[in-house]
């Protein structure tokens, strides 16, 4: 059974694991295993990077923890943006995911939002299209990979 909530300080380590880990082993397409790029891309993803984006009043941070464990690791920024949306490598297509999306995206409909956004990796970018987002403007350039700017619109009632 999976199930989410608010991430917590004591979660931070297992955060953080997830996020490096998700990083590191899943998103090949992206960094191409590029060491220089995958610790730059990790950099704040640290136990104090990840501590900071939590006590950021901006973030909202998810987790979905499964048997227990914490399984993968979501943010909105601000009220309408998607920031972070990884699972635990040991968790992969066992719809961790999508719930974790689901859920944020219920979030962001509960704040009145009626656009999401995203900028998703290329490894993630065919996950988001299967889940009704869209393409929204160029490639993002960003500082270590480059990201498609996508958008849903949230609909009042899911």
């Amino acid at each position: 059974m999976i199930i989410f909530r608010h991430a917590r300080v004591e979660d931070v380590p297992a955060m953080s694991e997830v996020l490096t880990r998700s990083i590191t082993e899943l998103c090949g397409a992206d960094h191409k295993n590029d060491p220089d790029v995958i610790a730059s891309w990790t950099a704040n993803k640290t136990p104090d990077g990840v501590a900071a984006m939590l006590a950021d009043p901006s973030n909202t941070m998810l987790v979905a923890q499964s048997d227990g464990v914490v399984a993968a690791v979501g943010m909105v920024l601000g009220d309408d943006e998607i920031g972070l949306n990884y699972v635990h490598p040991d968790h992969r297509l066992k719809g961790v995911s999508t719930a974790l999306l689901t859920a944020m995206e219920a979030l962001m409909r509960a704040r009145g939002v009626t656009t999401a956004r995203v900028k998703s990796t290329v490894t993630a970018h065919d996950f988001y299209l299967a889940r009704g987002w869209v393409d929204d403007g160029p490639i993002y350039t960003g500082r270590f990979i480059d990201a498609y700017r996508m958008t849903k619109a949230l609909s009042p009632r899911g």
